[in-house]
């Protein structure tokens, strides 16, 4: 006999049938507990279901419960749909059939044509089985058993992280693992792959037998990682096995031998430990070489080493919600280790994934202090610089101890505007000093000298570093870089500025400063090279004392139009600053204001000098006009103009010290040169950016920087064009120019290609000036490096080649030899990458005998 009851809707077919316990309909509770991650026990009255449908079908002859048409079962966050679900009580077996899917309380989706399970949930087998994971991942299998309640096989069964061809589902995915058995076991959270075969677009490209990888729950499980490959004339060919080991929740191990056939076996071991407050990590890596002939012999390369290695670690800690300590070391058995062996440093995470050889030039290992309040800020730094160059001296790079920055902003209760204290503690140790010739070796002509280090067998001079030339340590002939010795010194300064709007809409900003500076120094005068230091610096004073106040106004008067294009805003800028004159000039060593570039981001500063160790004197007044329009599409134009006078005293930027800096600035004259800048916008895709120095008698441009973004639909490019004027007074006797250029292209939304190139426009100048043997003057135009490559991108696959032709100007004539790269790589979205780098050719620079 059959009893129906028609539901109309949820809220009514819950009245009337009410809470379904187990034993009332135990149909949808069984369904549930088969896809649910922990199963029930049968008997636990407590568990309630609710049930939507458009008839519920007792049939006592057959002993069953049906729930029939757009049968929908919520239980614990679970959702079951089916045409039908029954429960036949006599076999103890639940069945759910046409269009059956379980939403999980975790997003993941199980479809099938047919559910049959058995009473006791453990066991059943879903036909036409498909699941999809909340990462998108996918299942595939004509029939799946559940077995233990716990483990899942797909027979015959396919998996894939690409989703289904939108207008052709029934294509093959663009990868998929196809398997004779496939076993997801839920407690290890691991599957299984039997006699397993990837795919592409259908086809097999590869076999194997067995392997296994983490489900798509787990985030962390020991086991082997991808591989990645390399192949170098001086490595030979490798492969890289990582092994992952788990130890704990918190910290693990990463152990990667990569196989080498002709140096052997790199070992590369990483620890990683994070804690409650912070984490940690060390890396070492070594390898004792099998053919230690294939790098050239010191001082170009490493050839005399049997083994190699490096070590570096970093840690960041909170100390509360305000302060945090760190550190960042590195350390290397030779220069060329991290170049050779295609080392990941922190600086490019990729290499060793990539196996890139572009790599660095230098380590820099610091260990530090931050504090960050509202509106205060705290820095202490201490830092080891390592040069990577054949070129780079140990002896002249200065070791920091330390570096101490803060900054405080006040707001005064009386005065109004913005308070402002400002510290710098600086401390460091140079061994030898570092000089710059303006003079070669014949002590008249200009340009630079590299003294001896040692000689060939056949009586050539290795050459390697900067010096003076012989018999001319004097300022005249030669300039220092930095003085050996420890030097430290302590600056404080506190200034105030307010802006003041008129009636007319004049802005005025008055502003103070009190600064002062001393400077314990202790120069090191003994050697060969540091007994010529007191030609160059005065070494009899201990301690040096400065102090500069300044006083000074801002005015600006913005003249706005509205147009029917936009806004337009004129804004005449003047700036007076009145001080004395700097002191101790040349006393105060200068190392970190070395860098100086005048243009209009400084233009209106109070000192144009990067660091502490200069501030500029005198009385000075800066100049200039703004001019902004504003587009009604969102586009702009802005434009600057300005100068820059000394009006009294002396001129600081005339004024040299043992660096030189502020000479052939555009600065050292009463007058300044004029500087400028341009920038248009018309549109969100296109931008163009310049930036220029005129000479201030003539016009004559001495510095340019051009970059120039757009994008058009597919097709996005940017390129840079910078020409640097000489300066002869810094030892820098020819022009610098050259051009950046790079373009991408998508082809498809997944398929695209790249390219960049680097031009260098002044190697013929550089080669003219140094009489380069075999310089073609019929050839100005040298080719830096050249990029090309092509990828695809989609939601499982990342896939491309790089092709990258680079050139590397050696530190003793100018020329270059080639290093040609073809980069490979293949990521799988779940399943790993595969990475292949192969150097056609490799350079001197780099330690590799040719």
């Amino acid at each position: 006999m059959l009893k129906r009851n028609t539901i109309a809707a949820l809220a009514v077919g819950i009245a009337s049938v009410g809470p379904v316990s187990w034993t009332d309909a135990p149909v949808a509770q069984t369904l549930t507990d088969m896809l649910a991650k922990k199963t029930q026990k049968a008997n636990d009255k407590k568990d309630r279901l609710a049930v939507e449908s458009r008839e519920l079908v007792y049939d006592k002859d057959k002993n069953t419960v049906s729930a029939i048409g757009n049968a929908q079962l919520y239980y614990q966050g679970r959702v079951l749909e089916a045409d039908k679900v029954t429960y036949d009580r006599a076999n103890n077996r639940v069945y759910a059939e046409g269009n059956a899917k379980m939403t999980e309380a975790t997003g993941q989706i199980v479809y099938g044509s047919k559910f049959e399970l058995t009473g006791d949930f453990k066991d059943g087998f879903i036909d036409s089985l498909r699941v999809d994971t909340i990462d998108k991942t996918h299942f595939v299998a004509p029939r799946g058993e559940r077995t233990g309640g716990e483990t899942t096989v797909f027979e015959h069964g396919t998996y894939t992280a690409c989703d289904a061809c939108k207008d052709d589902p029934s294509k093959p995915p663009l990868w998929q693992v196809r398997a004779k058995r496939i076993i997801h076991k839920n407690e290890e959270r691991t599957v299984y792959y039997e006699d397993a075969t990837l795919e592409f677009y259908g086809v097999p490209i590869a076999y194997v037998p067995f392997f296994s990888a983490p489900d798509n729950t787990v985030k962390r499980k020991t086991g082997f990682l991808a591989p990645h490959y390399v192949a170098s004339s001086a490595i030979g060919y490798g492969v890289a096995t990582p092994f992952f080991w788990a130890l704990a929740p918190n910290y693990d191990l990463t152990i990667t031998p990569t196989f080498l056939t002709r140096q052997g076996v790199l070992g590369d071991v990483e620890w990683r430990h994070r804690l409650i407050n912070g984490s940690y990590n060390v890396r070492a890596t070594g390898i004792f070489q099998q053919d230690p002939h294939a790098f050239l012999q010191p001082p170009y390369g490493a050839g005399d080493r049997d083994f190699r290695g490096a070590i570096d670690s970093r840690g960041k800690f909170l100390l509360n919600d305000k302060w945090v300590w760190g550190w960042d070391v590195a350390a290397s058995s030779d220069k060329w280790f991290y170049q050779n062996y295609k080392y990941r440093g922190y600086a490019n995470a990729n290499a060793i994934s990539a196996f890139s050889t572009l790599g660095f030039r230098e380590t820099t290992s610091t260990l530090y202090l931050t504090g960050q309040g509202q509106r205060s800020w705290f820095d202490a730094r201490a830092f080891y610089f390592r040069g990577l160059s054949y070129a780079d001296w140990q002896k002249v790079q200065p070791v920091v101890h330390p570096v101490i920055d803060y900054d405080r902003r006040f707001t005064p209760s009386v005065l109004g505007g913005e308070l402002t204290v400002n510290a710098n503690f600086t401390s460091l140790t140079r061994s030898q000093t570092d000089y710059q010739s303006l003079v070669q070796e014949n002590g008249v002509t200009p340009g630079r000298y590299l003294f001896p280090i040692g000689y060939t067998a056949n009586g050539t001079p290795i050459s390697l570093y900067d010096s003076c030339a012989p018999g001319q340590f004097n300022p005249a002939k030669c300039f220092v870089r930095g003085p050996a010795g420890t030097y430290t010194r302590l600056t404080a300064d506190v200034s105030w500025r307010r802006t003041f709007i008129d009636p007319l809409g004049e802005s005025w900003t008055p502003f103070l400063s009190a600064r002062g500076d001393v400077l314990f120094k202790s120069p090191e005068t003994s050697g060969y090279f540091n007994s010529s230091l007191p030609n160059f610096l005065d070494t009899s004073d201990d301690a040096v004392f400065r102090g500069m106040p300044a006083v000074g106004l801002t005015y600006r008067y913005p003249f706005v139009a509205d147009t029917s294009w936009g806004t337009h805003v004129i804004e005449p800028i003047g700036q007076i600053i009145a001080r004395p004159n700097e002191t101790q000039v040349g006393k105060i060593v200068n190392e970190d204001s070395q860098s100086l570039v005048f243009d209009d981001t400084n233009l209106f500063e109070t000192t144009k000098f990067s660091g502490y160790d200069r501030t500029e004197g005198g009385t000075r007044a800066n100049v200039g006009a703004q001019y902004t329009f504003t587009m009604n599409n969102g586009g702009y134009v802005s434009a600057l103009f300005g100068q820059s006078y000394q009006v009294a005293g002396r001129n600081s930027y005339n004024n040299p010290d043992l660096t030189r800096t502020g000479w052939d600035s555009g600065l050292d004259s009463q007058r300044s040169d004029f500087v400028s800048r341009l920038q248009i916008a018309p549109t969100s895709n296109i931008a163009v950016t310049a930036r220029s120095r005129f000479n201030e008698s003539d016009f004559a441009l001495k510095r340019v920087e051009v970059q120039a973004q757009a994008t058009f639909g597919s097709l996005a490019t940017s390129i840079i064009y910078a020409r640097y004027a000489a300066q002869p007074s810094l030892g820098l006797f020819t022009k610098r120019e050259g051009i950046s250029t790079s373009a991408r292209y998508d082809i498809t939304p997944n398929w695209y290609v790249q390219g960049s190139v680097l031009i260098d426009l002044s190697r013929h100048a550089a080669e003219r000036f140094y009489q380069v043997q075999g310089y073609q003057t019929s050839n100005p135009v040298g080719i830096g490096a050249i990029s090309l490559g092509a990828g695809y991108h989609d939601e499982c696959t990342t896939f491309g080649i790089v092709y990258q032709n680079s050139s590397k100007q050696t530190a003793a004539d100018g020329t270059k030899e080639r290093v040609q790269t073809v980069l490979l790589r293949l990521e799988l979205r779940t399943l790993g990458s595969a990475s292949y780098s192969y150097n056609q050719t490799t350079v001197t620079t780099d330690g590799i005998t040719q």
